[in-house]
């Protein structure tokens, strides 16, 4: 057995089961622990020294300055195969999908990679903070705010209250959604800057007589290391460090998508049927870990996702595996993850990224992204391969793949089957492809 095999081995034995019980401990000092000596912490509980860093996207002149090389890219190992069983037997119908493969997908990213969801999490309870009655851009609407509060009577050290805002097209009728992971209020960094130009997302959603609603992730879980005592995980962990196997912040902001689903079918201006979830950038990659798991979303816009999120893991392009183990993201995913910056490598992941596109089977699935020169930290390259190399489940299971194998031009609309996947030349944002995300939507959303 050679030393990659060994440590893999003796790190898969270590770490399957989880880690010590939360009770041996303690909790953290008052005012926490900060990102540095939680993450810290976590490599101490794997048995990790150091960890490869990440790369550069900034200093050209950096040692470890980013690749956007494309011959040096790669991928140059075989990527893990969905449709075969660990065993080497092939998966030969949707049976063996549904029934056994699938389920083996998700606890190996469950376990590896996001982590997992507390057997037993919070009850959450919905009011309305304010309701307005007004006509945006001609169409008369009900906007509301609601605030969902978990139950925190087991630790009140922790208070935690999911910030949502819905609006729907006055009338009657269950209706079309659009879930966003955004700011009810807007971005705060783009507080003060022009509006982007052409037309509001809202406003388009609005037209097609959808609804739409913006729940805000940083409501449920912090976006830092240091907020892990806080939020939906710190309240689940009574503020106490993560175990290896404990959910990161990107399971846990799907896991508040998950819950506005909920209050979204107690509401009868929503089918909640047909809602669709947006992100962009991580929270992209929160969109798709919501829809990798939670089988009731209809469609997805998976904007500028990148590392972690639609974009192949084994891809030397763009930013890299070991930047997000590193003490600035490590908080989106599990701890177990870090292993993967040291010692183990991304050759020895059991996942990637194209199976966590297939694990959104047979739903349709829009991948948005700007082009190389304007978005190229996200590999545009490595996430239409990711979609590719989901095609086969797709089509195991009687849906339409991506179409095509030739990375396609800019502009390029890739989009005739359940897959579709689109360069725009308007940088680090979903707002070009918008149009293009609603009409292949509504193919899904409009059905009866």
């Amino acid at each position: 057995m050679n030393r990659r095999a060994a440590l893999l081995g003796a790190a898969l034995a270590a770490f399957a089961g989880g880690s010590a019980p939360r009770a041996q401990t303690p909790p953290p000092a008052a005012g926490g622990l900060t990102a540095e000596q939680d993450h810290r912490l976590m490599l101490d509980r794997l048995g990790i020294k150091t960890l490869r860093p990440g790369v550069d996207g900034y200093n050209s002149a950096a040692p470890n300055y980013v690749n956007q090389d494309e011959a040096k890219a790669g991928p140059f190992s075989p990527l893990p195969d969905p449709l075969v069983f660990p065993d080497g037997r092939p998966v030969a119908t949707p049976d063996d999908w549904w029934k056994r493969r699938r389920p083996q997908l998700v606890e190996l990213f469950s376990r590896e990679e996001h982590g997992r969801v507390p057997q037993r999490t919070p009850e959450i309870r919905w009011r309305v903070v304010s309701e307005k009655h007004e006509v945006r851009n001609g169409v008369a609407v009900r906007e509301r705010r609601l605030a969902g509060d978990l139950d925190n009577r087991a630790w009140p050290a922790v208070s935690v209250s999911l910030d949502l805002l819905l609006v729907t097209p006055e009338g009657r009728g269950r209706r079309p959604l659009v879930l966003e992971f955004g700011f009810p209020d807007g971005a705060p960094w783009l507080k003060g800057r022009p509006a982007p130009p052409g037309p509001d997302w809202r406003d388009l959603v609005l037209a097609r007589g959808w609804g739409y609603a913006i729940v805000d992730p940083t409501s449920v879980q912090p976006d830092n290391g240091a907020g892990l005592s806080r939020g939906v995980i710190g309240l689940v962990n009574h503020g106490r460090p993560r175990a290896p196997d404990d959910w990161g912040a990107l399971r846990a902001w799907a896991w508040g998508a998950s819950r506005v689903l909920d209050f979204l079918a107690t509401d009868p201006a929503v089918d909640d049927r047909r809602v669709a979830i947006e992100g962009l950038s991580r929270y992209g990659k929160a969109a798709l870990v919501a829809m990798a798991y939670d089988q009731r979303f209809a469609a997805g816009l998976i904007a500028s996702s990148g590392e972690g999120g639609a974009k192949l893991h084994r891809r030397k392009r763009g930013e890299q595996l070991e930047n997000l183990a590193a003490s600035g993201e490590y908080h989106w995913m599990a701890g177990n993850f870090l292993r993967y910056a040291g010692p183990l490598t991304v050759d020895d992941l059991p996942v990637d990224a194209h199976e966590l596109i297939a694990l959104c089977a047979p739903r349709p699935v829009f991948i948005s992204v700007g082009n190389d020169q304007a978005d190229g930290w996200v590999d545009s390259r490595g996430m239409f391969m990711a979609a590719v190399a989901a095609g086969p489940v797709y089509r195991l299971l009687g849906a339409r793949d991506l179409g095509l194998t030739a990375f396609p031009e800019p502009l390029t609309l890739a989009a005739d089957g359940e897959l579709a996947f689109r360069q725009h030349e308007g940088g680090h944002t979903p707002g070009p492809n918008w149009p293009y995300f609603l009409d292949f939507a509504s193919r899904y959303l409009e059905r009866p």
